[in-house]
């Protein structure tokens, strides 16, 4: 499993700092945790960056490839101009850098695909549509063929694109995380090639701080099981880096015989066993969702 780090994000109190005063020493700092860490891409986010995007972008960029420029970047900002700008500064890297996201509707992928392909960039293809989240996995996958033909269409082969079917909150919306493996095991007979990725921290989002880790790094697995090649994940959790990068098959194996149907003893399991356990039947609705469900 590929591993985009997730936290040079404006949300970040400490970063969000360092790209309004243009301080470099925090953005560094954490470029380079995040290579120690083993990210395979960085993630630069400067969510709508509306007043100074289109320099802002390009100065982090640059900051960055200074002391990491060996590593692919995923450049994340709404701003369509910001984008444009970082592609034209940034350096070459062993893996095409990734342009973090195009949303399934016509306003936005006719101005960006053109960008993509002009720079020889990969994307995020991201299945938000005109009605915003799709319901479940046919409606990902309508959106999913009208934006990839539109990539097709001007040159952009399947290789270079990386689908994204949303990944939401497990305690709000449920079912919505089986929709999304349902999805992501339809991709490759849809656009054959394609690659794919998640925020994968979505599915988290809400419950306690506590119990994010273990949500995080079990649906990984459910997805990986389905065929997802990378997530945008969290650079601090150092188990789930040890499960992307082959470290616990023994984890992997459980989770995937839960999701074959092999249903084991889970009071024989030991403690770390059992939450993964009942991780996967929460994530598989066999369970119903609560913030006490590994004390059950």
């Amino acid at each position: 499993m590929l591993l985009i780090g997730e936290s040079l994000n404006i949300i970040s109190k400490k970063i969000g700092v360092a790209y309004k005063e243009r301080d470099p020493k925090p953005i560094q700092e954490e470029a380079l945790f995040q290579k120690s860490k083993g990210m395979d891409y960085i993630d630069i986010n400067l969510g709508p960056a509306k007043k100074d995007g289109t320099e802002l972008m390009p100065w982090v960029v640059q900051t960055v490839q200074e002391v990491v420029p060996d590593i692919p970047l995923a450049l994340d900002t709404s701003n369509i101009d910001a984008i444009e700008a970082a592609l034209k500064v940034v350096k070459p890297c062993s893996m095409p850098h990734i342009v973090n996201s195009i949303m399934c509707r016509p306003e936005r992928y006719e101005k960006m695909i053109p960008i993509v392909a002009k720079y020889n960039a990969d994307f995020i293809a991201l299945m938000w549509g005109p009605e915003g989240l799709p319901r479940d996995e046919n409606e990902r996958a309508a959106l999913c063929v009208e934006l990839l033909y539109a990539a097709n269409e001007a040159g952009i082969a399947n290789e270079r694109i990386w689908v994204d079917g949303i990944v939401t909150p497990v305690n709000i919306q449920q079912p919505q995380a089986i929709s999304l493996m349902e999805f992501q095991g339809m991709i490759q007979d849809m656009a054959p090639g394609a690659k794919s990725t998640c925020g994968l921290s979505n599915i988290s989002n809400g419950p306690p701080t506590h119990l994010r880790p273990i949500l995080n790094q079990t649906y990984m697995v459910m997805l990986q099981k389905y065929g997802m090649v990378s997530v945008i994940a969290d650079p601090l959790d150092d188990q789930l880096i040890a499960i992307a990068k082959g470290k616990r098959q023994d984890i992997v194996d459980l989770i995937y015989g839960m999701m074959d149907g092999t249903e084991p003893n889970i009071p024989s399991l030991s403690k770390e066993m059992q939450d993964y356990a009942k991780t996967v039947n929460v994530i598989l609705g066999k369970s119903l969702y609560s913030d006490s469900w590994l004390e059950i």
